[in-house]
């Protein structure tokens, strides 16, 4: 028997560079296992994903072919994924009211400095960037090891807010 693919959308205000981010991790299969269809969105979104963030995902070996900056309105639409998991990735989108997302998803908040707000060099950002990415990272491999299937929806719920504030 197939295992079931899980849907899981990440959040945040412009859709430009952490959701991005971990939307492409959760796809690369070394990542998320295979075991999810990552998607993004923003309440706001800027219309261009960050060039830092493309840069990234590229240096850990991710293609960035196909993303770009998105509503979360693509995601509440009839025809849209439903999704299991609805993950927020900084701190304005958290507080945000969000769409009512149809299958009742499993939330968590993830909360991830922004990258794109540091002020500096392309070193410095590049290194922001490159934090931002691996504390992502870290974060979904946590999140594909757990036993989904066999962990009630209270049960999975804190152990998803515990893997936000590592």
């Amino acid at each position: 028997m197939d295992a079931k693919t899980y849907n899981v959308l990440f959040l945040c205000t412009g859709n430009s560079a952490r959701s991005i981010m971990a939307e492409a991790a959760i796809n690369h299969p070394l990542i998320g296992g295979g075991k999810f269809r990552g998607y993004s969105a923003g309440s706001q979104p800027t219309g261009a994903v960050n060039p830092f963030a493309l840069e990234t995902l590229k240096r850990h070996g991710i293609a960035v072919d196909g993303y770009r900056s998105k509503s979360w309105d693509e995601f509440g639409a009839a025809n849209a994924p439903q999704m299991d998991f609805v993950f927020t990735v900084c701190g304005s989108a958290a507080g945000e009211v969000c769409p009512v997302w149809p299958g009742q998803p499993v939330k968590a908040h993830w909360g991830i400095e922004d990258p794109a707000a540091v002020v500096g060099t392309d070193e410095e950002k590049r290194r922001a960037f490159n934090e931002a990415f691996l504390m992502l990272k870290r974060r979904i491999e946590l999140f594909a090891a757990l036993p989904i299937e066999k962990l009630e929806h209270l049960a999975l719920t804190n152990e998803l807010q515990r893997i936000g504030k590592s």
